[in-house]
């Protein structure tokens, strides 16, 4: 009986692995199934861009496995059984359970609303492709005319409050951070930063936490009211409770926690990888929520899958943190390295080759996740250990 690897999302940690995975793993002794909630890969790092109404390749994800053995199932996970190996999930046709001998985790993340009232009912963000589209009728619907507040003062609030200010250079853009804007960016960096913001307009509020979010407008802490013909919440991710519900260990903000090789603590027949991993890099703090983080996570996790199911030596993949790759627009970025206590160094790549570097990196992580079968499949790893558990593929 062949071994079954479930791998829940595709995403950049979930297709990049199942790719991988497929590449390397013999078809005669292992099955892998993808299950992921849209028909196409998404490429979260650009949707912001998707937002402000650029167009973005389409990526099925059945022409992306095509000319693999891998078995897509376009589903939402509604629930995860450690203890029975099984995964419900839900599409057009109704609810059925998958089971698995092992699972790969990497659900990923979405906007995280800290609890702040009204959030759910009138925020957009663009933590996701729906999200972003839903965000874009709003813009197209204002036009030239309207005031935007983006909240948040992260990388993903930065991003969007300049591409919505450079594209649609008629609307008023506000951002409100709790804190200072880049203030954990060395000097040249910040510096760069502000000006982009001066010149795009863009009004910034810091040290202004906003607690309540109404239909037209924002309310601080301190009882300000800021207009918006549409507030973006930018303000963190958060990852889904499902992992905390399965019953597996988990941090506080759910995230489930991992040894180096990427096993769950409480079940190590289940892989992490992405932004649901909670895992401490080679710098010895935790590896933030980021594309980087999901290449790098994603990586160990198939290295530990292909070793622990065929007895071959687990190589050990870098979990390093290099660094901040802020889009500015499209024609303007930051790119800011960081030390070893990832704390940022004095200087900085700015500028039209900083957003230069940076679309080139996203073009290849598309590329690459497209191409799963690039380079010759080799197939060399045979299964050299069973598990006696097979539950079937059951109707709920």
């Amino acid at each position: 009986m062949k071994h079954r690897i479930v791998v829940l999302g595709a995403g950049y940690a979930g297709a990049f692995s199942a790719g991988y995975l497929a590449r390397q793993l013999h078809s005669d002794d292992f099955e892998i199934t993808v299950v992921n909630a849209e028909p196409d890969f998404v490429e979260r790092l650009r949707l912001h861009q998707l937002a402000v109404g650029h167009e973005l390749r389409h990526r099925p994800l059945a022409e992306v496995f095509a000319g693999t053995d891998i078995r897509l199932r376009v589903a939402r996970v509604t629930d995860v059984d450690v203890e029975h190996r099984t995964v419900t999930v839900a599409d057009s046709a109704g609810a059925g359970r998958i089971g698995y001998d092992t699972l790969l985790y990497a659900l990923g993340s979405t906007a995280a609303d800290h609890g702040v009232a009204g959030v759910a009912e009138h925020a957009f963000h663009v933590a996701a492709r729906p999200a972003a589209l839903r965000l874009r009728a709003r813009l197209d619907e204002l036009g030239e005319e309207g005031k935007v507040l983006v909240v948040g003062g992260n990388l993903t609030a930065i991003e969007a409050a300049t591409e919505i200010a450079e594209s649609r250079p008629g609307l008023q853009v506000s951002l409100a951070t709790r804190g200072e804007l880049g203030g954990w960016l060395g000097p040249k960096a910040r510096r760069h930063l502000l000006n982009a913001f001066d010149r795009l307009g863009i009004t910034v509020h810091e040290h202004t936490g906003i607690e309540r979010v109404e239909e037209t407008a924002a309310i601080a802490a301190d009882g300000t009211v800021f207009a918006a013909d549409a507030t973006v919440w930018t303000a963190g991710f958060a990852v889904h409770p499902i992992a905390a519900a399965s019953g597996l260990a988990v941090e506080a903000n759910g995230q489930i926690r991992v040894d180096r090789q990427m096993r769950s603590v409480s079940h190590p027949d289940v892989y992490v990888a992405g932004d649901s991993a909670f895992v401490i890099g080679d710098n010895g703090r935790p590896l933030p929520m980021s594309c980087a983080s999901a290449g790098f996570t994603g990586t160990q996790a198939v290295a530990a899958i292909i070793g622990d199911r065929t007895g071959r030596k687990i190589k050990t993949a870098g979990l390093s943190y290099v660094g901040n790759h802020i889009s500015l627009g499209r024609k303007d970025a930051i790119f800011q390295l960081v030390d070893g206590d990832a704390r940022s160094k004095p200087g900085a790549l700015c500028g039209r080759s900083a957003a230069g570097v940076k679309s080139a990196i996203v073009a290849v992580s598309g590329w690459a996740i497209s191409r799963p079968t690039f380079g010759k499949p080799n197939h060399q790893y045979r299964l050299a250990i069973t598990s006696g558990y097979s539950p079937e593929v059951v109707t709920a």
